[in-house]
This record gives structure tokens, sequence and C-alpha cells, in this order.
């Protein structure tokens, strides 16, 4: 398992579109940084990058990765290696690889310009969200064995996570605020990884002020030990459950 691993992390890294996503990230976090004066401001721009850029290539590069090794898993099918050790090598291998570009391209930036405890949570974010939009490009691509259609799943659970969820949530908002529906907002920003990590790294930037009523509630529980422990079980749970479905279909799918 980890001569494949090692195997695929090389293959990935030697990638063109990996290389332009670090070199992207990097010019991003260092201009960001050098641009403003504030680090808390710079934070608070590279967060709106991050949250968008990162899942969008993560599930994407992951997707088309997928199906471009069809033959690779093929050929490792017919050698006497448990499907779950293979599903889980090609796993660990597009994980690490876009850890490692995410850390070079943001991590050493924001470890140079904000070595802190918000510093450390961004890094932990990223690290977060690039992992569970792989696990949901594993889910996508096992689904159908049509390229293009694994392809446009990928897409539209990105813009649905990265953008169409935070419209549904604002009509919602403007269609109930006669109720008390702030607790109810907390249960309902879990079926977003993206938001859970905005609102985590908000909330951290002291600027839950800005969020109104609605923030003060959600500085009340996210902000404490015990609401930022939840936080990080629940995205745990968002790679967990996309991967583990996944590799369910894998093991029963005939290939």
């Amino acid at each position: 398992m980890n001569r494949i691993v090692k195997y695929i992390i090389l293959d990935i890294l030697k990638n063109k579109i990996v290389i332009i996503y670090t070199l992207l990230l990097s010019i991003l976090s260092w201009s960001v940084f050098s641009l403003e004066d504030n680090s808390s401001k710079g934070m608070l721009t590279l967060l709106n990058v991050i949250l968008l850029t990162v899942p969008l290539v993560s599930v994407i590069f992951s997707t088309i990765y997928l199906y471009n090794s069809s033959e690779f898993i093929e050929l490792l099918l017919s050698q006497p290696i448990k499907r779950s050790k293979i599903w889980n090598s090609l796993f660990m291998g597009l994980v690490i690889s876009l850890m490692l570009s995410f850390f070079i391209g943001v991590g050493i930036p924001i470890l140079i310009y904000s070595p802190n405890d918000v510093g450390i949570m961004m890094l932990l974010v990223g690290i977060f969200i690039s992992t569970i939009f792989v696990s949901i490009a594993f889910l996508s691509s096992i689904l159908t064995r049509d390229k293009a259609k694994g392809i446009g799943i990928s897409i539209i659970l990105w813009l649905f996570f990265g953008l169409l969820f935070d419209g549904i949530v604002l009509f919602l908002l403007f269609q109930l605020s006669d109720y008390p529906i702030e607790k109810l907002m907390i249960g309902i920003t879990a079926l977003n990884p993206i938001d859970l990590a905005r609102i985590l790294i908000l909330l951290h930037l002291d600027v839950s002020a800005m969020m109104g009523h609605t923030g003060a509630v959600f500085k009340e529980f996210f902000g404490t030990s015990l609401g930022i422990i939840i936080v990080f079980i629940i995205l745990l749970l968002w790679i967990v459950i996309p991967y583990y479905a996944s590799i369910l279909k894998f093991k029963s799918k005939d290939l």
C-alpha cells in the first residue's frame, strides 16, 4: 500500500495542474499579506479565496484524476491486492498531494505573517476542506462510469456548497424572520462544510459583531472549546461518510 501511495503522490506532484494550483495559491497568499498592513484583514481576504478555490480544485482535479487512472486501477485489481487497499491508496495519495500544495501555497505565508491561533485554525480548516472535497470527488466518480457525468456531479456539488446553499439559507432567514430560528441555523450550517469553516474563522477574527444577533448565537456555540470540537467532528464526518459510501460502492462495482 505504501508503495502505491508513494507512486500516486509522485505522479500527482509532477502534474502541471497541481504545480499551477500551488503557484497560484502562493502568489495570492503572498500578495494579500504584502498589500494588507493588518494580518487580520489579510486573513479575511485569504479566507474568501480559500473557501472558493480549494474546494473547486480539490473536487474537480480528484474526479478527473480518478477517471484518468481507470486503467491503472484495473491493473491493480488484476493483482492480489484488496480493493479497499487500492481505494485507500488512491485517497491517501490525492489527499497528501493536495495538502502539500495547500501548505506550500498558503501555509508558509500564514505561518510567517500570522503565526497565532487564527493562522493555525486557517491551516486546519484548509486541510479539512481539501480532504472533504477529495472524499466527495471519490463518491462522485464511483457513481457513474461516464466521465462527463462524474465531473458534472462534482461541479454541481461544489456550486451547491459554495454558492447556492448560502442563497437558500438567506431565503429562509427572510421568510422566517419573525420566528426565533437562530439556534436552528446552527443545525442548518452543519449541512455545509464550507459554511462551517467560514463561521469558525470569522469568529476567531472577532468579526462576529457584523453578523448581528445570529452572529452572537454562533459565537455562543462555536466560540467555546466544546463548540470547536463539535465543528471538527462534523467536518470529520463530512470526510468519512462520502468516502465510506464510495468504498462500499467500489467493493461491489463490476469494473
